[in-house]
């Protein structure tokens, strides 16, 4: 796949985003439903790549784009990640002075919400594909719980999902 055509996809992705992950509904409308280049597992797997590696949560980009294109591919999405930063500068300074009027507030909350609820309608065929018996629900479920309930860092919830998936192989 062309590697410009690559960036132009995740810059897309990458610039409609308000965080790392809300990128993904973009992502898997593109490169997995309509595209069909990468499936649902590998998605999957660019996304804990890009959740385990230090850094933001939208380096996942980048273990996209090489599973669709190679190294050219990875490049695409360490660009497309890093093209929004450069551009929000002076972004910020126009809408800066404008973002205490309530017009601009409530638009805000609106598009939070809306991304919240794309963020949920992707992550149901990811979990569908990643969910598949009770050690993985129940990884999941305590994960959750561990993170909703607690001030810890999600290292913990790595450290103990990798002690309860190497006992569950013995």
């Amino acid at each position: 796949m062309n590697p410009l055509l690559v960036f132009l996809l995740l810059l897309k992705a990458s610039a409609t985003s308000f965080s790392g992950l809300t990128s993904l509904p973009v992502v898997r409308h593109d490169f997995v439903e309509t595209r069909h280049l990468i499936t649902d597992r590998e998605l999957n797997t660019a996304v804990a790549a890009g959740r385990t590696a230090p850094g933001p949560n939208g380096l996942y980009l980048v273990s996209v784009g090489y599973f669709v294109a190679g190294w050219p591919g990875a490049c695409a999405g360490c660009a497309a990640c890093l093209t929004p930063a450069f551009l929000i500068i002076p972004i910020l300074h126009y809408l800066g002075r404008r973002a205490e009027r309530p017009r601009v507030k409530s638009a805000i909350q609106a598009v939070t919400f809306a991304a919240a609820g794309l963020v949920i309608e992707a992550t149901v065929p990811l979990a569908r594909d990643a969910l598949t018996g009770w050690i993985p629900v129940g990884i999941a479920v305590a994960s959750f719980l561990f993170l909703v309930l607690t001030t810890r860092t999600t290292l913990w919830v790595m450290a103990g999902a990798a002690l309860v998936g190497l006992l569950a192989l013995r």
